[in-house]
């Protein structure tokens, strides 16, 4: 198959020339290298299948789903790329050689669509790109499937990526609204593999909180202590997986107060509390999303415990309320409702009526998971959060409190301590199945864990 001719190769200011002769010398002298016969994906299928679920939806209209395009992080270097998760889910192709490509459904007929793949085959031997060019070539950023490669893969035709720039206009994913919220929406569901998946990442997240407990004392000693816990869980993300599924949380004290902190510049008071929010991202990018709050002293204070309890009150309150046909929203009032009689009762609030406890919340308790921290976001409201849960769906129930060092309606005891507690939950024919079981939950579990792993 003869392969258009490739584009201008990205070098930069202080790259070396390069001669004819080198030239001619760097184009000879090459093994075949090909890739396995038997490469074919494993979630191939499953993507075929989603595939025709959106082409179901869209009958005789080009749909456009690209992978996304490198993003410049400074200069001449990129961030590390992953592709859009819409078009992961519908080839099953995740890896960061992916940047420009695109999926693209063709009508075929009034009621079907072919899947065609454009993508940036491998650097041929013949020109420069391979040894040169530091965004695509292969000895900067290594190999590619060629064309015949890709499609073995996928099980989809592949197609040169230069050859979609002469396509023409179609639904794109990454401005067409409709399109956007189909794709959401048929993610809500996850089937059997991609629970597996999500599985696999919250255990992967649990054993990184053990890695974090075990290194506290090291973390207490360090002027940013934050950013050692911090450190220390992107270890194990990118030993086990892609990496951390979001920007880790590792807020301690007050900072706990700041729902996304993500600055990770404190240092740790072994008298406060540290609130963990982390996830592996599987190489899948399927990823976790769990928050423990832990006392970095290993016992919690009397006051600390208080707050600790009522949020852990509110968590088994939402979790409760999963169960296939229960709207969405039925697990967060249900939590908000323990917070806010709990406030009333240590006399914060003059009554648990109405919604004043939402100065001590601030956010809703939970929220869809999966190829996204934050799945299937496009979704339209009546299919997400006034829709109803269903068997399949994954999602975290997190309630918390958060109470500002600067709130003067709180006693100054309370001042400065934000408690969260995320768990991953599987809905299931009767309920839901709690994913992320492996670690512990209530107060005194906590802290029997932690001094096991401590050595106390």
């Amino acid at each position: 198959m003869q392969e258009p001719a490739v584009a201008a190769i990205r070098t930069v200011s202080h790259d070396l020339p390069v001669s004819a002769e080198f030239e001619a010398f760097m184009a000879e002298g090459w093994a075949a290298t090909p890739l396995p016969a038997d490469i074919r994906l494993p979630v191939a299928d499953l993507a075929a299948a989603r595939r025709a679920k959106l082409s179901a939806r869209f009958p005789g209209e080009r749909l456009i789903v690209p992978a996304g395009e490198f993003k410049v992080r400074s200069n001449d270097c990129d961030y590390r790329f992953r592709p859009h998760s819409a078009y992961a889910w519908l080839t099953g192709l995740t890896g960061e050689e992916q940047a420009g490509h695109v999926l693209v459904l063709e009508p075929d007929g009034p009621h079907r669509h072919e899947a065609v793949l454009y993508v940036r085959p491998r650097s041929p031997r013949a020109g420069e790109e391979f040894y040169r060019d530091r965004r695509y070539g292969e000895f900067w950023v290594g190999r590619r499937p060629d064309l015949a490669e890709a499609e073995r893969l996928t099980g989809i035709r592949c197609v040169h990526r230069e050859d979609y720039d002469r396509l023409p206009p179609g639904r794109d994913a990454s401005g067409d609204a409709e399109l956007a919220a189909a794709l959401s929406e048929l993610r809500l569901v996850k089937d059997a593999w991609e629970v597996a998946q999500l599985q696999l990442a919250v255990d992967h997240t649990a054993a990184g909180f053990e890695d974090v407990v075990r290194a506290l004392p090291r973390a207490l000693a360090h002027p940013r202590g934050e950013r050692w816990i911090e450190g220390v869980f992107g270890l194990r993300a990118r030993a086990e997986g892609n990496g951390p599924g979001y920007e880790t949380i590792a807020a301690s004290g007050a900072h706990a107060c700041v729902l996304h902190w993500i600055r990770n510049d404190g240092r740790l008071d072994p008298r406060e509390l540290l609130l963990l929010d982390a996830g592996v991202e599987t190489d899948t990018l399927y990823t976790s999303d769990i928050t423990r709050t832990l006392p970095l002293s290993g016992r919690f204070s009397p006051v600390q415990r208080q707050v600790y309890e009522l949020v852990l009150a509110a968590q088994d309150a939402g979790m409760a309320a999963l169960k296939p046909g229960a709207s969405f929203r039925d697990f967060h009032r249900a939590g908000m409702r323990v917070i806010a009689e709990g406030l009333a009762e240590w006399g914060v609030l003059k009554s648990a009526e109405g919604d004043f406890h939402r100065r001590y919340t601030l956010c809703s308790s939970g929220h869809m998971l999966g190829l996204d921290v934050h799945d299937c976001a496009q979704a339209r409201a009546d299919a997400y959060l006034d829709g109803v849960l269903e068997e399949g769906q994954v999602l975290t129930v997190e309630p918390g409190l958060y109470l500002q060092p600067d709130d003067e309606t709180l006693p100054a005891e309370l001042r400065g301590i934000g408690v969260r507690i995320e768990d991953d939950l599987v809905i299931t024919a009767d309920g839901a199945r709690l994913m992320s079981h492996a670690l512990p939950r209530t107060p005194d579990a906590v802290e029997a864990w932690m001094g096991e792993l401590l050595g106390g």
